[in-house]
């Protein structure tokens, strides 16, 4: 069975992750998270930022940082994971729920602006499959609104929009560095704090409440207690993982795209018959090849043609289940408008293996099944 996933490997995780070991310093912050930062920060222009136990607990930083209070609201898709529901919900925040665009998948920035009330205070834009939300408009809205925009690029590392990095253009941007990721330390995340207002705060709560990075940078004598806070600090073993990826990012990102590119070409012809729709891309992203999904028919196709590929020896899998139609989702918020794409596409949706080192051999054979399904239909 060829997977859907394999965590990325290089070769180089192991000797990092032994001169993380025999620094003595495995806790977070050591050698390792620093030069994972430094890395970030340089390649992506970002402000600040600071890895995290994972894309959900940046984006719980995130959510505590907006200072949301009881009543506030946040409006963001239902069509995501559900760590961009709950992480808003840990901030005290109620759900609001908007429609998506059928070509991105993405929260459709033209119904956003219905879905605010007074008690609006900030905008979720989730980067589905690394391609960029219209953030001009999302970003017009928030500024006319006095809204907090937050970035849920887990899924988005290496992509951009107009030439800035996902995750670097609202108040917060949030990166997953999970298994399924495109780089991967296991568990682990980041969150880009791009308001100078929320920097000493952001280190602050994710150093249990303390001072202590002013205390490393020499700011302060000693550290100590001054404001709420949590631990959000990823060991320094998970960072050696992660930086021998970043070592080879390019490599890793051409890797996935010469994949991304050969099912492109392949089911093409089979889009040109109007029996799929592929995976669109706005003029404005880059992407960087995270996913490759098609859409089908409707559900019972969908089922039919994962159990085609299930028995040629491929596993493909469909993605979310709408939040807004889960039980949470009921409790917690509600759906602004109508429903008009969110359930309907996401029962079409189905994505092929896509992973760093797939070879060329199991890629044919993915491409030959799909194209089998098609040709018995």
């Amino acid at each position: 069975m060829i997977p859907f996933n394999t965590p990325p490997y290089t070769g180089d995780e192991i000797e990092y992750i032994k001169q993380s070991v025999f620094t003595h310093k495995i806790s977070g912050d050591g050698k390792f998270t620093k030069l994972c930062t430094e890395w970030l920060e340089k390649r992506f222009g970002a402000k600040k930022l600071l890895l995290t136990t994972s894309c959900t607990s940046a984006l719980d930083m995130a959510s505590i940082l907006s200072g949301f209070s009881a009543g506030d609201e946040v409006i963001l898709p239902s069509f995501t994971f559900s760590s961009t529901a709950t992480s808003m919900i840990l901030g005290n925040a109620s759900l609001v729920f908007c429609d998506i665009r059928p070509d991105t998948m993405n929260i459709d920035e033209n119904k956003i602006e219905a879905a605010i009330t007074r008690h609006t205070r900030a905008i979720v834009a989730v980067h589905y499959a690394g391609v960029s939300c219209e953030m001009d408009t999302i970003l017009d809205i928030a500024r006319r609104y006095n809204l907090i925009v937050i970035e849920d690029a887990a899924q988005g590392v290496m992509s951009s929009y107009k030439g800035r990095s996902l995750g670097t253009i609202g108040d917060f941007g949030c990166y997953s560095f999970h298994e399924t990721k495109n780089y991967s330390m296991g568990e682990g995340g980041a969150i880009l704090v791009n308001n100078d207002a929320y920097m000493e705060r952001a280190e602050i709560l994710r150093e249990k409440g303390t001072n202590r990075s002013k205390f490393f940078r020499g700011e302060v004598d000693k550290y100590t207690w001054v404001d709420f806070g949590d631990s959000y600090l990823p060991s320094d073993i998970n960072a050696a993982y992660l930086y021998a990826q970043l070592m080879h990012a390019d490599e890793i990102y051409n890797d996935r795209m010469t994949t991304y590119n050969a099912y492109l070409e392949a089911l093409r012809p089979i889009a040109d018959r109007g029996l799929i729709d592929l995976q669109y891309i706005p003029e404005y992203c880059v992407h960087n090849a995270h996913m490759f999904y098609i859409k089908l028919k409707d559900l019972d196709e969908r089922t039919r043609f994962i159990s085609h590929m299930k028995e040629n020896g491929v596993c493909s899998v469909f993605h979310y289940v709408p939040l807004h139609s889960a039980p949470a989702g009921r409790k917690y918020g509600r759906f602004s408008g109508i429903d008009e794409f969110t359930t309907s596409e996401s029962d079409r949706l189905v994505r092929l293996p896509m992973y760093y080192g797939l070879t060329p051999e199991d890629r044919d054979h993915v491409i030959d099944a799909a194209l089998k399904y098609f040709r018995e239909r």
